[in-house]
């Protein structure tokens, strides 16, 4: 009889799974949607940084920031003090904004950004030059004098590496620079100090006024071939040609990378918007030169051209139609702009350099 009750239990087919099966499965499945969940959210929220990031800073008011700064620290409004004082405000912008210092981010979203790491990129290009042009001409009587130790010390500081992450990282290489900058400024404005000098000379604005010209003539020709065109190669040695033999000229075709136009745009913005903030500085410390030569209204013509360059951009992209396209073309706008503040620099090196 045991036998057979034995078999016959087991013609019922196998036992049943255990109840344990279907919560195993149904917590699997919750785990799963909770993990999906979460990075659907930390992308949202990484994306939604990215966009407030993305943000350019405002223009700021230079000579009333100047004025601010001075009473706040008990110092003379000196000449030097509102060119100093505003390359450290620009730096301090571009360390401070909304979302700190990215060009060296390592971690979302400052890891998938590009348009604001090259426009931090253009404001250290106008930064860096500033500074050299502080050490080797303004804080300098002529070419045979000590520079400055402080001014020696903040250019390297600025010129150091602008994707570097640690050990050390670009933030803190660049906030020394502005302590070098803040110990000069206090030198400066001590009249107790002989050591700190600032000649508001029309031969050193001038040499600086060479690298700005420079500078926004190549923004342009690079804004420029954002739409190919033919360009004649410049890059030709004539000292090799035989008498009344014609130089081979050469052409190529210039044309932005497509993934680089963004770029190249808003380094341009970036360059545009701390120059238009170092010339109005300049403006106030070099104004009796500016008067002499009759070029305070040419200092302002190139200030109105770059901050006209800082306009909202309302596409959500930027815009690479052909020049009479349907389309807008933003880097031909921008180059536009540039052009004209480059001829406006021109025209002022030229009045400066009249006796």
């Amino acid at each position: 009889m045991l036998d057979w009750k034995n078999r016959a239990g087991s013609a019922k087919g196998p036992d049943p799974e255990p109840k344990s099966a279907p919560r195993s499965y149904f917590r699997n499945l919750l785990m799963s949607r909770a993990l999906l969940s979460l990075i659907v959210l930390y992308l949202l929220v990484t994306g939604a940084l990215g966009w407030y990031w993305s943000e350019e800073p405002a223009l700021f008011p230079v000579q009333q920031g100047a004025q601010i700064a001075a009473e706040k620290e008990g110092k003379q409004m000196v000449v030097g003090y509102t060119t100093v004082e505003t390359l450290k405000t620009v730096v301090s912008t571009l360390l401070n904004k909304p979302g700190g210092y990215i060009s060296n981010d390592r971690f979302p979203p400052g890891l998938w950004m590009d348009n604001m790491p090259s426009w931090e990129y253009g404001v250290l290009v106008q930064v860096r030059d500033l500074t050299r042009a502080l050490r080797k001409d303004f804080a300098r009587s002529q070419s045979q004098s000590a520079e400055d130790a402080d001014l020696a010390k903040a250019e390297p500081r600025f010129n150091f590496d602008n994707k570097s992450w640690v050990l050390p990282s670009s933030e803190s290489e660049y906030q020394e620079g502005i302590n070098s900058l803040s110990r000069y400024e206090a030198r400066l404005s001590d009249p107790n100090q002989k050591g700190a000098l600032f000649y508001a000379r029309a031969d050193n604005l001038n040499n600086w006024l060479g690298d700005v010209a420079t500078r926004l003539g190549s923004l342009s020709q690079r804004l420029s071939a954002s739409v190919g065109r033919v360009k004649l190669n410049t890059a030709l040695k004539t000292e090799t040609l035989a008498p009344g033999e014609m130089p081979q000229v050469d052409e190529e075709v210039v044309e932005t990378p497509w993934m680089q136009i963004d770029n190249v745009f808003y380094e341009a913005r970036g360059q545009a918007w701390a120059l238009s903030h170092l010339l109005r500085a300049i403006e106030v410390d070099f104004a009796d030169v500016l008067a002499k030569k009759n070029a305070t209204v040419s200092v302002r013509q190139i200030i109105r051209e770059l901050e006209a360059s800082q306009e909202t951009v309302w596409s959500p992209m930027i815009l690479n139609g052909s020049g009479f396209g349907i389309l807008a073309n933003h880097s031909l706008v921008m180059a536009n702009y540039i052009s004209r503040a480059n001829a406006a620099v021109i025209d002022l090196r030229q009045l400066l350099n009249q006796g």
